[in-house]
């Protein structure tokens, strides 16, 4: 872990904190390692069940830390690096984005690589690599034409501009708006009902998600069933069963 990458467990729940607030949590290297050690860390857990990103300071993360980009010594190198997006996008876990601030670049498709998107009112999105002579490349142009729409989506990527809450909300890129203090507590507790539900379900639910954006829709519905089936086929199913007819809180153990 990187000094600059919080990472704690509280129960059930994961919170990796970006901490690098003099520099808007703008993502190093380092950082990038640390938050793939964390992702894996929260995929070997039977402990963990669910994953909260978010950042310190005034801003949620910035992107990449542009200083650091001309230490790749050829642009093949830059294209192969570890990358923080992929990362939160290989959490087997549902995640939880709790937007604290400033996520432009990088930290915009970081928050889209999460299941869940939260933000306080003081937060902003920008996808301004086109200000510097480029483009986005951890996803950001599949992700906000799925969730705010194309013309939206091209509105964003092309003038490279920021967005408040208020409007991130009304474009469906994000689901709540909090006030800034009330911003982790939310999370903690959406990410605790999640907790409570059955694992395995939540895991195969994430995937059933991401299915329905990459597949057409009959495979989607079949790939939909054997999720179904396995998840039918768990002892938490069998518990969840039981407890339903014992009229019972059930107790999930993903198994």
């Amino acid at each position: 872990m990187s000094e600059d990458v919080r990472f704690e467990i509280d129960g059930h729940l994961a919170v990796i904190t970006l901490n690098r607030p003099n520099k808007l949590n703008a993502v190093t290297p380092a950082m990038a390692d640390a938050i793939v050690a964390a992702v894996e860390e929260c995929n070997r857990s039977d402990t963990i069940r669910c994953v909260i990103v978010t950042g310190s300071g005034k801003a949620f993360c910035a992107g990449s830390d542009i200083a650091e980009l001309d230490s790749y010594e050829t642009p093949w190198q830059f294209r192969n690096r570890p990358d923080y997006c992929d990362a939160i996008r290989h959490l087997l876990k549902p995640s939880i984005a709790a937007v604290n601030g400033y996520a432009f670049g990088g930290g915009l498709e970081t928050a889209l690589s999460c299941d869940i998107r939260i933000a306080a009112e003081t937060a902003q999105f920008a996808a301004p690599e086109i200000k510097l002579g480029w483009i986005g490349g951890g996803g950001v142009a599949a992700f906000l034409a799925h969730s705010i729409g194309p013309s939206n989506a091209a509105m964003m990527i092309m003038t490279g501009d920021p967005i408040p809450a208020g409007q991130a909300h009304a474009w469906g890129l994000i689901s709540e708006i909090t006030a800034p203090d009330r911003l982790l507590d939310r999370a903690k507790e959406i990410g605790t009902t999640i907790a409570s539900r059955a694992p395995i379900a939540a895991e195969t639910a994430k995937l059933n998600l991401r299915a329905a954006f990459t597949m057409p829709l009959e495979k989607a519905i079949e790939y939909e069933r054997d999720l179904q089936t396995i998840c039918f086929a768990t002892a938490d199913a069998a518990e969840g069963r039981a407890a339903f007819k014992e009229k019972r809180q059930p107790v999930f153990r993903r198994k």
